[in-house]
C-alpha cells in the first residue's frame, strides 16, 4: 500500500470514529473481560461499546460531547488526573495525533504516567519510528507489543479507507522482563 497525502481539512476536536473491527483486533490478543478501562478519547463510544461487549467495565471521557454523553468531559492532554479515573486497570483509546504526532506522544506519556496497568493506543503504523520516541519503545520496559492492522480504517464510516496505515501499541504493567512482540490483525 502507498501512503498518500490526505486532502481532508482538519478541524479542532474533529471526530475520528474507530471502526469496531479495529478494536476487535486488539482484543483478540489482549482480552479485557473483567478489567476496568478508561477510554479518554471516547468520541461516540464505538470503541467503548466493543470493550463493554467483551466484558470490560468502561468509563468514558472526551474533550467535547459528540452524539453520546460521556461519564465526564475531560481534556486528557491539559487536565490533572481525575479521581474516578485513577483506579482503572487499563487505558485503551484512539488518541488525537496532532501535528507531527506531538499530541499522540504527549498522550502516550500521560497515559503511561496515569495508568500502571495496560495502555493500548491506536496510532499510525510508523509512530514507533521516531528517534525522539525511544523513551516510549526501545527504552521502555513496559512496551510489550505492536499490532499492525492489515486493513485500513474508514474514519468516515462510509467504507472508503483512509490514506494511512495504523497499529495498536500496547504497554503493560511496570516490571515486565519479556521483549516486545510484533503481531498482526485484519478485519
Amino acid at each position: 500500500m502507498t501512503v498518500v497525502a490526505s486532502n481532508y481539512a482538519r478541524a479542532a476536536n474533529d471526530l475520528y470514529q474507530t471502526e469496531t473491527w479495529a478494536t476487535e483486533v486488539l482484543l483478540r490478543h489482549f482480552p479485557v473481560s473483567g478489567i476496568s478501562v478508561w477510554e479518554p478519547a471516547a468520541g461516540n463510544h464505538l470503541m467503548a461499546d466493543v470493550l463493554r461487549e467483551r466484558g470490560a467495565a468502561v468509563v468514558t471521557s472526551d474533550i467535547v460531547t459528540y452524539d453520546r454523553p460521556h461519564d465526564t468531559i475531560y481534556d486528557f492532554l491539559n487536565g490533572g488526573l481525575l479521581g474516578v479515573m485513577s483506579n482503572r486497570s487499563a487505558i485503551i483509546t484512539n488518541p488525537p495525533y496532532g501535528k507531527g504526532n506531538r499530541d499522540a506522544v504527549r498522550f502516550a506519556e500521560l497515559a503511561l504516567d496515569r495508568c500502571t496497568g495496560m495502555v493500548a493506543l491506536l496510532l499510525t503504523a510508523k509512530f514507533d519510528f521516531g528517534k525522539t520516541r525511544r523513551h516510549l519503545f526501545q527504552n521502555n520496559p513496559r512496551f510489550m507489543a505492536k499490532i499492525a492492522l492489515l486493513d485500513r480504517i474508514s474514519w468516515a464510516g462510509n467504507g472508503e479507507t483512509g490514506t494511512e496505515d495504523h497499529a495498536w501499541y500496547v504497554w503493560g504493567p511496570a516490571g515486565r522482563l519479556t521483549p516486545p512482540t510484533m503481531l498482526w490483525g485484519a478485519k
